[in-house]
C-alpha cells in the first residue's frame, strides 16, 4: 500500500522517492476543486506595476470564474475589484477578442447594461431610477466587491481571500532571497501568451527542473554541464546549478561561463546560441562582452578568471550607457540558484541583470489546456524602456525561436501520456525534481487529495 510521504524535511536533503497519480494533471473534478480550493485562497501574481502608470489606469486578471480589476486610485494606492456590477451581474470591463487582459485609464467604470457607475474606490455614484428600490439600495450593498492587493518585486499581486495571510509572508524565503535582485526596477523586453494543449501543472512541471537539459536541449551540451538542484522551501522552490568542483558557487548561477577547450570561445558561442535561439536568460551587454572575451584575455584563461572578467566587462558597459547592476554576494548569488517556482503557478528566472519569467493558468475546465505566458525582463536606461503588449503566438510561430518548442513537444506528449492504461504515475528525481514534489505535497495541502506517496 502507497502512504503518503512528509516532504518537510530539510531543504538541502532529498526527498523520499515518491510517485504521484495522474488525477491532478487529467480529473475534470480536480479541475473544477481548484476553483474554490486553490484559486480563490492564494496569492496570484496578476500584473507588473508598471502598467497601471496613472490614477484610473486598470488592468484585468481572470482565472476560471472570476475576473478582477485592478487600478490605481492614487499615486501610491492600488485596488482591486471583482470586475461585476452589483446590479445584474453584467462584467464591467470586458477583454477584447484575442487579448489576454483588458487594460486603459478610466475615470470612473461604467456597466455597459444598464449604467450604473463606480468611482475609482468601487462606490456606486449613479442608478437609474434609484428610488423604486425605496430605499433598499445602500452604499454597503451596491459598492464593488473588494479583493486583497498588494506589490512586491514589480508585480501587482491578488488574492480572493479576504481572510489571507499578508503576501510578503506568503511569498517567503523566495521574496527574502530575491529581493537584492532589485526585480521591480526591471522591465519587459517581450512577453507573449499561447493557450496550450496540457494542463497547467505539466507546463509548469517542464520549466520546474533542470534534469531535462541534456536531452531535450541537447545543443547546450556542448557549452557546459547542466546537472541541477531542487530545494523545497515551504509553499515554494528554487532550482539551481551543480556547481563545478573547480568552480565558486556564482555557477550555480544563471550567468555562467561556458566550459570546453577554451572558456572564451565557448561562452561566446553559448551567449550568441542563447541569444539567438532562445532571446531569453541574456542581454545584448552580455552577448557584445562575450564576444570580446577572446581579445581581452589570453588562450588559456582558467574558467573562473574567464567569468569574473565577462560579467566585470558586461556590467561596466552597462554602467556606460546608464544602467546600474544591483550589487549581489556571489554567495547568495548562488544559494539563490537560477529560478524561483512561486506556488502555485510562476516561476521567476532571476539574474542581476535580467529575468525569465512563467505563468500557468487553466483554460476553463478543460484540464488538458492551460495558458501559458512568458515574459523577458531586463534592465534599461531610464527613459529607454521598450513599450511592449502581450502578444497571443501560436505553437509554430517563429517567434518562439527553435528552444522552446523543445518543451512544447514534450509539454503535449506528457499530457497524452499521462492518460494511457500503461502509466502509473509519475515518478520524479529525489534530487533534481524535488521541486515537482514540493508543488504536489503543497496542492494536495489546498485540494485535499493527489499527495505523493511512498515509491514502492
Amino acid at each position: 500500500m502507497n502512504k503518503p510521504v512528509d516532504i518537510t524535511k530539510n531543504i538541502e536533503e532529498r526527498s523520499e522517492p515518491v510517485t504521484i497519480g495522474v488525477e491532478a494533471y487529467i480529473s475534470a473534478d480536480y479541475a473544477r476543486a481548484e476553483r474554490d480550493k486553490l484559486w480563490r485562497k492564494v496569492w496570484l501574481q496578476a500584473g507588473r506595476v508598471e502598467e497601471i502608470p496613472e490614477v484610473g489606469s486598470f488592468l484585468s486578471y481572470d482565472i476560471l470564474d472570476d475576473s478582477i480589476v485592478i487600478v490605481r486610485t492614487a499615486a501610491d494606492q492600488i485596488k482591486a475589484y471583482h470586475n461585476v456590477c452589483s446590479h445584474r451581474g453584467r462584467k464591467l470591463v470586458d477583454t477584447p477578442a484575442d487579448a489576454k487582459s483588458a487594460c486603459g485609464r478610466k475615470k470612473s467604470f461604467v456597466c455597459p447594461f444598464h449604467g450604473w457607475t463606480f468611482n475609482l474606490d468601487g462606490e456606486c455614484t449613479r442608478i437609474r431610477e434609484k428610488d423604486d428600490w425605496q430605499g433598499a439600495l445602500t452604499p454597503e450593498n451596491t459598492h464593488l466587491s473588494e479583493v486583497k492587493v498588494d506589490t512586491w518585486g514589480g508585480w501587482v499581486w491578488i488574492n480572493m481571500d479576504p481572510n489571507c495571510e499578508p503576501l510578503h509572508d506568503y511569498l517567503e524565503p523566495a521574496a527574502g532571497m530575491l529581493d537584492p535582485f532589485q526585480l521591480e526596477n526591471m522591465r519587459v523586453r517581450w512577453r507573449r501568451w499561447v493557450i496550450f494543449d496540457c494542463n497547467w501543472k505539466v507546463a509548469a512541471e517542464a520549466f520546474d527542473e533542470i534534469y531535462h537539459v541534456d536531452i531535450t536541449h541537447p545543443e547546450f551540451v556542448q557549452f557546459g554541464q547542466f546537472q541541477g538542484w531542487a530545494r523545497a522551501q515551504g509553499k515554494h522552490s528554487n532550482i539551481g546549478y551543480d556547481a563545478p568542483n573547480n568552480m565558486d558557487a556564482n555557477q550555480q548561477a544563471k550567468l555562467r561561463v561556458g566550459t570546453g577547450g577554451d572558456a572564451r570561445v565557448s561562452t561566446k558561442n553559448m551567449q550568441e546560441f542563447t541569444w539567438e535561439q532562445v532571446n531569453t536568460n541574456t542581454t545584448l551587454t552580455l552577448v557584445d562582452a562575450a564576444r570580446r572575451l577572446v581579445d581581452e584575455l589570453p588562450e588559456g584563461t582558467p574558467p573562473g578568471e574567464v567569468l569574473k572578467h565577462w560579467l566585470e566587462s558586461a556590467k561596466a558597459a552597462d554602467v556606460a550607457r546608464g544602467v546600474i547592476w544591483p550589487t549581489v554576494d556571489p554567495a547568495h548569488v548562488g544559494k539563490s540558484g537560477t529560478a524561483w517556482q512561486i506556488f502555485p503557478n510562476f516561476q521567476i528566472g532571476h539574474a542581476v541583470n535580467n529575468a525569465l519569467c512563467y505563468n500557468f493558468k487553466p483554460y476553463g475546465y478543460d484540464p488538458n489546456k492551460c495558458i501559458f505566458e512568458v515574459a523577458v525582463y531586463e534592465l534599461f536606461p531610464k527613459g529607454e524602456e521598450p513599450e511592449t503588449e502581450w502578444e497571443y503566438t501560436p505553437v509554430g510561430d517563429p517567434r518562439w525561436r527553435s528552444v522552446l518548442p523543445q518543451d512544447f513537444a514534450n509539454m503535449a506528449a506528457v499530457q497524452q501520456g499521462m492518460k494511457s492504461l500503461g502509466f502509473s504515475g509519475t515518478k520524479p528525481n529525489p534530487y533534481r525534481e524535488r521541486a515537482i514534489v514540493n508543488l504536489h505535497s503543497n496542492l494536495a495541502q489546498y485540494i485535499g487529495t493527489g499527495a505523493p506517496k511512498k515509491l514502492e
